[in-house]
């Protein structure tokens, strides 16, 4: 590199690194409405639980439909069309309770109440 680009790269590379002392004092507001990362956890899980998982649940049933209409006597799809039914009651099972089983867990662990809200 030629002396004048590092000359230009080195003040550029100068003016960031002061530019925040240049600035009296940076507010940056909280994007999320969620001011404890307990309820974003929280949020998320009644996302997965109550609204995602419903919808795949529904999409892997008509998957496992599909294997037993295209089965054609064949019992290894009917058997793996079986499993599919299965797993998915027993995700849905899991996730309607995910919500019970953090508080079994807090409860377990010995958490009490939530953290302080700023």
């Amino acid at each position: 590199m030629t002396p004048r680009l590092i000359k230009i790269f080195s003040a550029l590379a100068l003016a960031f690194l002061l530019a925040p002392l240049s600035i009296e004092a940076i507010q940056i507001d909280n994007p999320l409405k969620y001011n404890t990362f307990q309820k974003l956890i929280e949020a998320i899980i009644k996302f997965l639980a109550f609204q995602l998982g419903p919808a795949v649940a529904a999409i892997m049933i008509i998957v496992a439909g599909y294997y037993f209409v295209t089965a054609a006597g064949d019992p290894e799809k009917i058997q793996t069309a079986k499993r599919i039914i299965l797993w998915t009651l027993i995700g849905l099972l899991v996730l309607f309770c995910a919500t019970g089983i953090i508080a079994l867990l807090k409860e377990v662990i010995g958490v009490r109440g939530s953290a302080p809200t700023p």
